[in-house]
């Protein structure tokens, strides 16, 4: 018994030598275990981890030992850190990034732990054991992230097949090489080039060839808030054509970037809608047309206040044959329109002379916003050729005198691809208006949403649909184009969704070709009556994870990883499909913006290999109940909310529907910007089209301009960061590729998977590049104009790179 006392006292009696570092690193070291002690105390009750509540429980004592001025509290901690090591690698095993808030932040407090433990000894040596104690503390960690980063797979899994075993024809009668003639590189949306020039063994010593500005900035920073060129230039003949985030049309001369023309079609600002975005052009040579003539060789976009424009491809002058003074208006028809309500981001499809248009309507704010009706317009006269309503598929052209299309009927505001030869157009559909609430939505809406549509493109009627999502409200709307490509002997698409599933269609029917299968979804929410018992899913190719556990939470340090433990662990998630819920939060995994989105994926048809780059962030939802969104003033756009930009989904009002929507976009922690889920955020993947099989997967884009608090860390290491654009694959064994959020241009062995060649681009990257040849020479192209939903500088820049000569 006495010994027990003689201990407790040489414990907490006073101490014999003070010192002030003792003091504040004690302080801290119990203010940090108490933070963690009451956290992981709610995080037990909601049956999460029990590592925080025992952490800190432990760490407010060796706090207040330290304060006493007693080295036992060092010696406390020091075995916390040892623990706390063995703990990482039971829960997330060779995973070094998991690993990273586990132990980075208590092995740092452990360098001032030690540094405190010196000023409290009397003993001569006491610095050199500090000294030998942080240079041993910082070893192990390095050691142990490298055991774990060595330990990790690197996902190579089969051979790359040779080339000229997957030989396919091109049914959009357009090729690359000398060209890139379509936003896709062909009709068929392949993003391929045959070229060679510049291949896996000489891309080392690719140079930038020339730089030039295109001038469009955004006029306020209020503007820089929408800003995100998106684009992919056209290149014909010895012209490069492109557009910029307002529409302004330029020509360059394609082997040394001068300009040749340029068009402003004077789009208002009030006109942007969530992003400013001009994701291409079409060019169109006019059959029968002298060459020439005016217009022979024409310019066509879509501009953000939903007006067609047609130019002199030569002079860049409007065409007076086409609709009025070389412009139509798409919105006749669509009743009242607000301003930014409707817009053009992607170039119209050209099928046998007929553009066929898609819009974007601003997601989230009314239930009734503009109608989604797809038109089909004569190339050269600018004429309405055909619209579908899919309300009044009975009307043929405009609206009866007196009435207006169908309001909030699904839209499509992506790139459709179409096929010359069946004379079809495919359209990767959206959602009804109102995106998180179906109740209101009407059969034909629950019919064709988030589906792939087959159109005729001489009628404008469905031939055939294929439905990936039961009556949608997770904003899974198809966003990237379908790939035109032979499927062992069949003329067949490969179509990849948000969800990350890709499926192989038969072009002609819309019949999968590919194992389709259904999984159980949760029927609950607040809605449970309105969903679907199961969904389909891809059995043949998936990029999409497994569920999500708490291990998979991350942070910056373990306080942070334990908020997001404790969101996890409070929020609805029933797995893949789990509904929004008002009274809580859900997790929507994966997130909106894929899987894979507007990028789309690139085929290389001699080898028959699919490459997809991917995001794999999950979103943090909830429905807000209508008297909370009046409160906050969520109001549609036209109305009280009077603000542009930001994130789709935050705060959106869905008028005339009985809740709002609040989507925090890859589930980020308020103070630090940090995101909830673990890294990889995005990759890039292979893919053998013959058996589905991956034949490499890494993660894409490195940490370089990530960080918490939104510093950036410099870090050249490769994390896999979201990424939004798409990738190009050449005969040269090459991927191209920027997309990613730490502003890169990167080329990729298509055999291993590995970097050969980058460069870091004066904005981000957020648009798929070119490639083509003029003079002899091969060029990469991209337009680097950052992105503000990525979060990457906004530019003004096309960027052009080639061998030295």
């Amino acid at each position: 018994m006495s010994d027990a006392r003689t201990i407790t006292r040489a414990i907490f009696s006073d101490p014999s030598h003070l010192s002030w570092t003792g003091r504040v690193v004690g302080a801290v070291v119990a203010l940090i275990g108490l933070v963690l002690a009451i956290g992981g105390a709610w995080l037990a009750v909601l049956g999460g981890s029990l590592y925080y509540l025992v952490t800190g429980v432990a760490m407010v004592g060796a706090g207040v030992l330290l304060v006493r001025g007693r080295t036992l509290g060092g010696w406390l901690y020091l075995a916390i850190v040892v623990l706390t090591f063995l703990w990482a690698w039971w829960e997330v095993g060779a995973n070094a990034w998991a690993q990273v808030p586990r132990i980075i932040a208590p092995v740092v407090l452990l360098v001032a732990v030690l540094a405190a433990m010196a000023t409290m000894s009397v003993r001569r040596e006491r610095w050199r054991f500090a000294l030998a104690g942080v240079l041993a503390a910082v070893a192990i960690t390095g050691v142990d992230l490298a055991v774990a980063a060595a330990g990790q797979p690197d996902w190579v899994q089969g051979a790359l097949p040779a080339p000229g075993t997957q030989g396919m024809a091109d049914p959009s009668g357009q090729q690359t090489g000398a060209d890139w003639p379509s936003y896709g590189g062909t009709g068929s949306a392949r993003r391929y080039s045959p070229l060679a020039q510049i291949n896996a063994s000489n891309v080392g010593s690719l140079k930038r060839a020339w730089l030039i500005h295109t001038g469009d900035m955004p006029s306020s920073p209020r503007i820089a808030k929408t800003y995100g060129a998106e684009n992919t230039p056209l290149k014909i003949g010895d012209s490069l054509y492109l557009c910029t985030p307002k529409n302004i049309l330029i020509a360059l001369n394609a082997a040394t970037g001068e300009q040749r023309w340029r068009y402003d079609p004077n789009v208002p600002d009030k006109a942007i809608p969530y992003t400013a975005a001009c994701r291409g052009v079409v060019y169109y040579a006019v059959p029968g047309m002298a060459a020439n003539q005016p217009c022979a060789t024409r310019v066509i976009e879509g501009t953000l206040d939903a007006r067609l424009i047609a130019v002199d491809a030569r002079s860049g002058r409007p065409c007076s044959d086409f609709g009025t003074n070389g412009q139509a208006d798409i919105k006749q028809g669509m009743g009242q329109v607000p301003a930014g309500y409707v817009s053009i981001n992607s170039p119209p499809t050209l099928v046998r002379g007929i553009l066929v248009v898609d819009h974007q309507v601003l997601d989230g704010q009314d239930r009734w916003a503009p109608s989604g009706v797809i038109q089909g317009f004569d190339a050269r006269t600018g004429k309405l050729r055909w619209a579908w309503d899919m309300m009044h598929p009975e009307w043929n052209g405009y609206p009866p005198a007196g009435q207006e299309w169908a309001r909030g009927t699904p839209n499509m505001w992506t790139m459709a691809s179409g096929d010359e030869q069946l004379g079809l157009v495919y359209l990767p559909m959206g959602n009804a208006a109102a995106d998180y609430y179906s109740s209101l939505r009407r059969p034909e809406e629950n019919q064709f949403a988030t589906s792939l549509v087959a159109l005729d493109v001489t009628t404008g009627k469905p031939r055939w649909r294929f439905q990936a999502v039961r009556k949608d409200v997770w904003d899974y709307d198809f966003g990237a184009q379908a790939t035109l490509v032979d499927y062992k002997g069949v003329p067949a698409m490969v179509l990849p969704s948000k969800q990350g599933d890709i499926y192989i269609l038969d072009r002609r029917t819309g019949r999968p070709l590919t194992p389709v299968g259904e999984i159980k979804a949760a029927q609950i929410g607040v809605e449970p009556q309105q969903r679907a018992a199961t969904q389909p899913v891809s059995l043949w190719h998936t990029l999409r994870k497994r569920d999500l556990t708490e291990r998979d939470m991350w942070g910056m340090s373990p306080i942070d990883q334990m908020v997001c433990r404790i969101q996890f662990r409070e929020a609805s998630y029933k797995g893949f499909f789990t509904p929004p819920e008002a009274d809580r939060h859900s997790i929507e995994y994966p997130g909106y913006n894929g899987g894979t989105d507007w990028g789309g994926i690139a085929v290389d048809p001699q080898r028959g290999v699919i490459v997809a780059n991917y995001n794999d962030m999950p979103n943090y939802v909830r429905l807000v109940p209508r008297a909370e969104a009046n409160k906050r003033g969520w109001q549609p756009r036209d109305q009280a909310r009077g603000k542009i930009g930001g994130a789709e989904g935050a705060g959106d009002p869905q008028a005339h529907t009985p809740y709002a929507i609040d989507v925090n976009a890859g589930w980020q922690l308020p103070f630090t910007g940090m995101l909830c889920k673990q890294p990889p955020y995005g990759g890039i993947r292979a893919i053998d089209m013959a058996t589905g099989k991956t034949i490499w997967d890494r993660p894409l884009g490195e940490a370089r301009t990530n960080g918490p608090f939104g510093i950036p860390s410099m870090l050249p290491i490769t994390i896999g960061t979201p990424n939004n654009g798409g990738s190009v694959v050449t005969a040269g064994g090459l991927i191209f590729v920027a997309a990613a959020t730490d502003n890169l241009i990167r080329a990729i062995d298509l055999r291993t998977g590995k970097t050969l060649w980058k460069d870091v681009l004066p904005a981000g990257g957020q648009a798929t590049p070119i490639t083509y040849e003029i003079g002899g020479t091969q060029y990469l192209v991209i337009y680097a104009g950052g992105h503000h939903f990525m979060k990457t500088p906004i530019g003004d820049e096309v960027v052009a790179y080639a061998l030295p000569s």
